[in-house]
């Protein structure tokens, strides 16, 4: 169990909304001890905790949302200060959308860093999983198991020759975080994106922003980041979408074409079954508990 982080100074950031096309500025503020990730919808003063209630739609982005007042495309903001352990900031957003900047957290890892860490007294809290909890929709697979550490094994398949199927699994940490997920630019396939933007959506998305791909390979001028960046980008989601929890996640999470919808609904569903689950928030208690677990997790194997 480690300690609590903030910011050693505020950040100021300004970009343009992937799916808005609206400029939005931002500022990150460090916080106090369990003070929590909180957004502050600078515009319509309307702060929004992060908590799996104030998901409200996951179509296409992470968004949330409290008293009729939303933010678009949180995710890869939260993957960063996940990835970076950064647990107490409040984020001032002028506007409805985080800035997408170059698609991925990269630019974020590298603000954060600029401004500075530092180390607070309060220790972070842990969930461990105790128990497996799947969800299984139209071919699409996800699922949170037991581990002692935070590991993401991830799969993806598209009806595309460029990208096609590629998977990857590692465990996430800070290093890991930003050596191996968080260039992975956000991607889509060209026709999408034309009827996406038809449609008045992904009015924001452009080279400079998104990998582009078309049944030829990309369009982009700049090479891959990595040889496998979809399916790494997809794992940066999926890190954004698991820290709304609000804790440092001990388990193995299992995907096969998921996306921020089904994520989300792992979530619901895991917060629901009170069983499933152990927080832990003492650290003198920590390697009691997770020992208590895995003691019974092995037995449970052994009778089968």
């Amino acid at each position: 169990m480690r300690k609590q982080r903030t910011l050693k100074e505020a950040i100021k950031a300004s970009g343009i909304g992937l799916h808005t096309g609206k400029r939005v500025e931002i500022e990150l503020i460090p916080a106090p001890e369990n003070h929590g990730i909180v957004f502050h919808r600078a515009d319509r003063d309307v702060f929004i905790e992060i908590n799996q209630e104030n998901v409200i739609d996951t179509t296409l982005a992470t968004t949330i949302g409290k008293n009729n007042v939303y933010i678009k495309t949180v995710e890869h903001l939260l993957a960063t200060l996940y990835g970076l352990h950064i647990d107490n900031v409040l984020i001032k957003v002028w506007g409805d959308e985080v800035p997408i900047m170059d698609g991925s957290a990269a630019p974020w890892v590298y603000l954060i860093k600029t401004a500075g860490i530092i180390e607070q007294d309060a220790y972070k809290k842990e969930i461990i999983i105790k128990k497996p909890i799947t969800i299984k929709e139209k071919g699409k697979f996800v699922a949170l198991i037991p581990s002692r550490n935070f590991e993401i094994h991830y799969s993806i398949h598209f009806d595309n020759m460029f990208i096609g199927k590629q998977k990857i699994a590692l465990e996430i940490n800070e290093k890991t975080f930003i050596k191996e997920i968080s260039k992975a630019r956000t991607f889509g396939l060209l026709k999408d994106i034309e009827y996406l933007q038809s449609h008045n959506l992904a009015l924001g998305g452009s080279l400079d922003n998104a990998i582009v791909v078309d049944e030829y390979g990309i369009i982009n001028e700049d090479p891959l980041r990595y040889e496998n960046e979809f399916v790494r980008h997809k794992v940066l989601d999926a890190i954004g979408d698991l820290s709304i929890l609000g804790y440092d996640l001990k388990a193995r999470y299992l995907a096969y074409k998921s996306g921020h919808e089904l994520n989300n609904k792992l979530i619901r569903k895991m917060m629901a079954d009170k069983d499933s689950y152990e927080i832990v928030g003492n650290p003198y208690m920590e390697k009691k508990i997770a020992a208590a677990v895995w003691a019974n997790l092995e037995y449970k194997q052994k009778l089968t």
